[in-house]
């Protein structure tokens, strides 16, 4: 049977045709498929009969992923940047629990960041997004249950109205909160776990709207510390967080976490076991301080990925180019759809308000 042409039952009721029918304590697989009365029974005789990589590929949702969208829970965060923040610590907190029972969670750290030409914020705008995989077997970094800060309050720094597609914000107002919120955050960090200070940290990552606003924060953390230089310390535990934010700009909620990936590109030192401090920010405003180890190899999986190649493959526009661009944007929602092939993923215009997609091999796609 082609796994990639039947839906999850057919698959793995398939496979676990050719399970052994050796005794199974209560609450294990049953013993053969007419035993079997739900989808469940099918899925522990498959996973019993399959090789692991064979299993997994299957229970994920192989290749059309029919049945991967039909079994997930999906749903949007928002909290200006710190939404995706708010979406891990969900995550966290499922796997912790048992409740995942080995599935994964996958969170998108997507956002607009886009600021009017002319604008104080311009210069700052980025594109990006930012997939993080949640599991209990982590490939890249263990987030620590226990080493958490959080800091919230109702201020009005930064928003986006309903009307405009560029965000609106109270820019030396904003930098203050930030710092309030980054003060408190950090402050219960500290009581929560023996007065630890960055000295405890090989490296640091901070939510990064541009890349003074790091230098900032660093140097709030280390004067709450009493350190009479706090800068000394910036480029050895935040400088390599900065290399590829310096080169993307701010992609708002996935800022941290580009911050972490650059981390693990391009640090010369060593991280292997090693604890790294985080700290995300949303306004409006909500922030949180938390740490967790490197697992070993992870600087090594994400220097493969030669991020920094990829950055410098992109072609620069000319100021009229961009000018261009910024302003046919402004007409965007009403583009009408125009189906074309499609090598790639792309949108295609708006059809009785709805956004319409197409990709490589598949119908379109509607939000």
């Amino acid at each position: 049977m082609d796994s990639s042409r039947c839906n999850r039952r057919q698959f793995l009721g398939a496979a676990a045709l050719g399970a052994s029918a050796s005794a199974s304590p209560a609450g294990a697989a049953p013993r053969s498929v007419a035993k079997a009365v739900n989808i469940a029974d099918l899925r522990r005789l498959a996973q019993r009969r399959l090789p692991r990589i064979v299993f997994d590929y299957a229970d994920g949702g192989a290749e059309d992923e029919i049945t991967l969208r039909g079994n997930c829970r999906v749903f949007e965060t928002k909290h200006a940047c710190y939404g995706g923040t708010a979406a891990l610590q969900l995550a966290l907190e499922w796997v912790r629990s048992g409740s995942a029972n080995g599935k994964k969670a996958l969170i998108i750290c997507s956002d607009i960041a886009r600021y009017g030409i002319g604008t104080a914020g311009e210069p700052t705008q980025g594109a990006g997004a930012v997939a993080l995989l949640v599991s209990d077997n982590p490939k890249l970094i263990s987030l620590e249950p226990d080493k958490t800060g959080i800091y919230s309050n109702d201020v009005h720094d930064f928003w986006r109205p309903l009307y405009s597609k560029d965000a609106f914000v109270d820019g030396h107002y904003s930098v203050q909160c930030y710092l309030d919120a980054l003060s408190g955050a950090y402050q219960q960090f500290r009581e929560k776990n023996g007065g630890m200070t960055t000295a405890d940290f090989a490296a640091l990552a901070y939510h990064v709207p541009y890349g003074k606003m790091a230098k900032k924060a660093h140097r709030q953390v280390r004067t709450l510390e009493g350190d009479a230089t706090p800068d000394a310390s910036f480029n050895e535990l935040v400088g390599s967080s900065l290399t590829l934010c310096a080169q993307v700009g701010n992609i708002y909620t996935g800022s941290l976490y580009l911050s972490l990936t650059s981390m693990l590109a391009t640090n010369p030192k060593n991280l292997d076991g090693q604890r790294v401090g985080l700290f995300s920010y949303g306004s409006g405003s909500c922030a949180e301080f938390f740490a967790g180890t490197v697992t070993p190899g992870a600087q090594a999986r994400v220097k493969s990925l030669g991020l920094e190649k990829l950055l410098s493959s992109r072609r620069k526009l000319s100021i009229a180019e961009y000018e261009t661009i910024m302003g046919e944007r402004e007409q965007l929602d009403q583009r009408p759809v125009t189906a074309q092939p499609a090598d790639e993923f792309r949108f295609l215009g708006v059809d009785a308000h709805r956004r319409t997609y197409v990709g490589p091999s598949r119908a379109a796609l509607r939000e």
